[in-house]
Formats: structure tokens, sequence, C-alpha cells
């Protein structure tokens, strides 16, 4: 497996390492062995990050030049997919992305995302005639006018960090406000070559700044802290979520957050090729890494051993078709990292005391290599009341639940802390849409339709977070309203 260059700050339009050249180990999921070194960011390089952002969005037209922000926005989308290829190396080694992936979620879906945030700019309206209105004896001529919120912070997760990077940094960068993105420091060299990208497409000092860091906290909290970020956009654990709320608050941030997610995929009886969908719906992608992924599968009772019996051939098929490298079919490779295995494989072990049935899988994959490798697994017989059902496990494991009828189903979907996605299945597509109206999420696929696309908001409700990220009110999050009204005299 090819070894991964170094990963180097990029700070008020330089790359350059950490302080006293400082670097930590990138570990590659497929091998747990050191694929690349990562510059250690010290508190000393994530104040001058803090500094330039400041410095760019106060004493430059940046925020103001909408025409020209647009047109250097949209050159660095272009040099990002022409280096496709190697964000598709990057993913695969440092994420652990399968190749066949890599190449979708990972790469592809998030150079198309950022391609269509850079046409959704076209539809922000950044001022708005309201028109002339006599009030109390004074006639006013009113403007609405939208502005950039200032420095952003976007501390973003290891799952897939290309998507979430885009997601953050495009939107904002469009917006007018500069960035200081922080990396999950198990992935930092995406973050870092997305700086070294925006070098050659020529941003202006200070408009995008990338640290990275293998402690997990400090560059986060300084951003959270201090008084010169204007916004936090965080997507990673509910838990991290609220403590950066409460940190934000002594300075009044604008907080977004994308949190996590326990979403559900039901199927009802009247779902047309019933088992192939049943088959079909395995939490395998990315190893389950997917904040939005459904993993608590519903099926009706009436039809439940049917979907086991469909369960059971799927996940049998599915062992010799995973955790290659180099097949550009597999879509399910590695964990990312020791610690993940751990908790993937303690949640497994507590399914079994739960007493839910195990299906399939259940055991790490030692038959693959080296590197984190968990089994396919799947838990039938599971009742939502237990923790497999309840608790985000970020890996590749299904709980299956059987439900009674369509007011049961929305019960159970709906009996969650999370809200992000969803997907249901019917052959009546108003019985469906009916039922996706009443479940609380952000984000629900009827009939395999596509609700996370670029164009499109995304975000969750309840402990999935607030804002969204994406389309046309993904830009807008970074955007503040100001009102003038021009006295004019009578006519």
């Amino acid at each position: 497996m090819n070894q991964l260059p170094e990963a180097r700050l990029y700070i008020d339009g330089a790359v350059r390492p950490a302080e006293a050249d400082r670097t930590y180990e990138n570990i590659c999921p497929w091998t747990a062995e050191v694929a690349g070194l990562a510059a250690e960011a010290s508190s000393a390089d994530v104040e001058q990050a803090i500094n330039a952002a400041r410095r760019a969005f106060d004493q430059t037209d940046w925020s103001q030049q909408h025409a020209e922000r647009h047109s250097l926005v949209k050159k660095y989308m272009a040099l990002l997919r022409k280096n496709r290829d190697q964000l598709s190396d990057i993913a695969r080694i440092e994420a652990g992305a399968a190749l066949g992936a890599a190449c979708r979620a990972h790469v592809d879906w998030a150079i198309d995302g950022g391609d269509d945030l850079v046409e959704c700019f076209n539809d922000i309206a950044w001022q708005e005639d309201r028109g002339r209105r006599e009030e109390y004896g004074a006639v006013s001529d009113r403007l609405v006018l939208r502005e950039p919120l200032g420095v952003v912070g976007a501390i973003t997760p290891w799952n897939v960090p290309l998507y979430v990077n885009i997601g953050k940094v495009i939107s904002a960068l469009l917006s007018g406000c500069t960035v200081v993105l922080k990396p999950a420091p198990d992935t930092p060299l995406m973050g870092a070559y997305m700086g070294e990208l925006a070098l050659e497409a020529g941003f202006p000092p200070g408009v995008f700044n990338v640290v990275t860091s293998s402690e997990p906290a400090m560059a986060g909290e300084m951003l959270v802290d201090d008084s010169r970020v204007d916004v936090i956009s965080f997507t990673g654990s509910t838990v991290v979520g609220k403590r950066i709320m409460e940190r934000g608050a002594a300075t009044l941030k604008r907080i977004f957050l994308e949190l996590g997610g326990k979403s559900v995929k039901i199927i009802l009886d009247d779902a047309p090729d019933f088992s192939m969908k049943v088959m079909m719906s395995m939490a395998v992608f990315h190893a389950g890494q997917g904040c939005a992924l459904p993993t608590r599968l519903l099926v009706p009772r009436s039809r439940y051993q049917e979907a086991v019996d469909a369960l059971e051939i799927s996940y049998g098929g599915f062992s010799g078709r995973w955790g290659d490298f180099d097949d550009p079919e597999n879509i399910m490779g590695p964990v990312i990292s020791k610690r993940q295995l751990d908790r993937v494989m303690g949640y497994i072990e507590l399914g079994q005391q739960e007493g839910a049935r195990l299906l399939a899988g259940g055991a790490r994959a030692s038959d693959k290599g080296t590197g984190y490798f968990v089994q396919p697994t799947c838990f039938v017989d599971v009742t939502n009341d237990m923790r497999i059902a309840q608790e985000e496990i970020f890996g590749p494991v299904l709980a299956v639940i059987p439900f009674d009828d369509d007011e049961d189903a929305i019960r159970i979907a709906n009996d969650s802390i999370y809200g992000l996605g969803g997907a249901i299945s019917s052959g009546n597509a108003e019985r469906a849409l009916n039922m996706a109206r009443r479940i609380c999420a952000g984000a629900l696929s009827v009939n395999d339709g596509m609700s996370i696309t670029g164009d499109l908001p995304f975000g969750g409700f309840k402990g999935s977070g607030m804002g969204r990220e994406w389309g046309r009110e993904g830009i807008e999050e970074f955007l503040d309203l100001k009102v003038i009204a021009i006295g004019s005299k009578s006519t």
C-alpha cells in the first residue's frame, strides 16, 4: 500500500510545517501501520491561523467581492476535480475507504456537491428591496441585506472527510466568511491537501487556513473559546456537540451542529421485490461509518421470517465481496482505528447480552489482514429499547426490528434521541409519503429517492443537531441579515 505525503499546515497563504517541525503518525486502517506523517500544530500555530482569518475578514474586501469570490471558488473546485485520483488515494489509505466507496461518497459525490454549491451561489439574494412604507410619520425605503457572519471554525470528522470539508468550507467561502479548518486527527491529509490546492488556486492569504493535530480537543477548543471566531460548524458526536454549545455560549457564537444518527429503513408489506429490498439493506457501506446510514431495519411482523431468510442469504453471500483494497466493486473496508474497532466489538458483545440474536458476523475479520476489520454483522429479534437499537455504533452492525402496522413503524422510528435520515419502501407512494411526513428526521428517502445531494439542505432534528449544510440554505447559514431604512420624502 502506497505511503502518503506529509500533511502540512496551511496558514495565512503558506503551506508550512508546524512549530518546531513537530509531526505525528498517520495510521492506515487497512494495515494498522504508519502511512505518513502529519504536522502537529501547536497552540501558537492555531493562534496564527485565527489571526490570519480575522485579518482577512476585517481588513480585505473578500466579503464584499461576490463575483470575484465566486469565480475563485469555482476555480478551486475545478482543481479538486483535476486532482480526483490523488484525493481518492488519500481517502483509501487514510480513511480506510474501499475503492467502490472512495469513488462515490468520499470523492465524486463530494466534488459534485461542491459544484452544486457553486451553482447555488447564484440563487442567493444579497440585497432585497422591501419597498417604501410610511410608519409613524416617517417614509422609508427599506433594504434587507445578507452579509457574512465573519470567521468560521470548521471542525470535521474522519468518516468522509472530503465530503464534510467541502460542505463546510465551500459554503463558508462562498458566503464571504473566512475559515479555519480543523480536520479530525485520523484524517489530516485530506484537509491539508485542500490547503495545498487553495494555494494553487490563488486564495488571498488568511481566507482559508488548515491546522492538523493528533490532540483531539486542543485546536477545536481554541476555536470555540476565541471571541475572534464568530461561527463554529461542527460534525461529530452528539456528546461533543453539546460541549461545543456550552463553551460557545461564553462568546455568543453561532453554532451549527451535524451530529449522530440512528436512522431507520422501513420496508412495508406491499414493497415490490420485498426480499430484494431487504437483502440490499445491509449496513456495510464504508463499514457502517455514516451518520445518515440506516442501521435500524424495520420490517413487518407478517413478513418477518421472510426478511430474516433474505438477510441470511445476503450476508452469507457478502463474505468474499469486501475488504479487498484493489477491488473496484468493494464498498466496505476496515473501520478507522483500533479505538473504533474496540467500540464496535463492545456493542456487538452488548447486543448478545441484551438478548438479540446474532444472524451474521459478530467477530473481527482477521482473515482480511492486520488492519481494523470487523465482520459485517446483523442482529435480528431486536427490540427498540435495546442499546444496539438506540445508540450510534458507527460500524457495520444492523439491528432488525419487527413492526405490527404503519403506526407502530412510525412509533419505533421516532423512538430515538436522533432524527437525521431514513428511508421507506412501499408499493404505494402516497402511503410511504404520509409516513415520511410524520417521521422526525431531516432527510427521508421514499422508494429509493435521493434525499442527500449537494443542492439540497442536509441536517437533523433532535439529537442529530441544528442548522443545515449544502444547498442554498447551507450557504445562507453563514449569512446574517441587515436592515437599512432610507428616509424619503412622501410622494
